[in-house]
């Protein structure tokens, strides 16, 4: 990567929208001081709020409801190595309970996990309050990269343009 460029308030917001909402699933992960890996699962971000919050549904009985309970802290590893786009994101977790959001949010996938729908008593959403973001992203797409990785590789100058830098919202 090649190019800092630190964004700020509603940039910061669009960038980390972009980024959550294309990539879609993250390790999520909660007890960061074991810093073992064993608490990092897999989850699918929802929606990312216009005010950097990120939602995902969960169950009220599972582990990362409940280390997050006793720990609010919680770090997001964002990964789409076809697109070269990557990103984490470091923020303090909320469990809600509200029927009002499980309407506003729920699609026909999260049924998988909960087949009581939107009325499951297991149901709950974990919103992030994101503190703080770091992204690395390339432009172009896979295959223009490919093309643009090789005649560097033939020119000797580097023809893949990226982006890296926090985000702050």
């Amino acid at each position: 990567m090649s190019n800092t460029k630190n964004l700020n308030d509603q940039k910061g917001v669009e960038k980390l929208q972009e980024l959550a909402e294309s990539i879609r699933i993250c390790l999520f992960c909660t007890d960061l001081q074991t810093n073992d890996g064993a608490t990092a699962r897999p989850m699918s971000v929802q929606v990312v709020d216009d005010h950097g919050n990120l939602w995902f549904f969960s169950g009220k009985d599972s582990d990362k409801n409940h280390a997050i309970k006793h720990d609010k802290q919680v770090q997001l590893y964002f990964a789409h190595p076809g697109q070269s786009s990557y990103m984490v994101v470091n923020g303090e977790a909320e469990i809600i309970v509200d029927q009002a959001q499980f309407e506003l949010l729920w699609s026909p996938l999260v049924e998988t996990w909960f087949k009581g729908g939107k009325d499951d008593p297991n149901l709950s959403l974990i919103k992030v309050n994101t503190s703080s973001a770091y992204y690395w992203d390339t432009d172009g797409n896979k295959m223009i990269n490919f093309f643009k990785m090789v005649m560097s590789v033939a020119t000797g100058t580097n023809l893949v343009a990226g982006k890296e830098g926090e985000i702050k919202v």
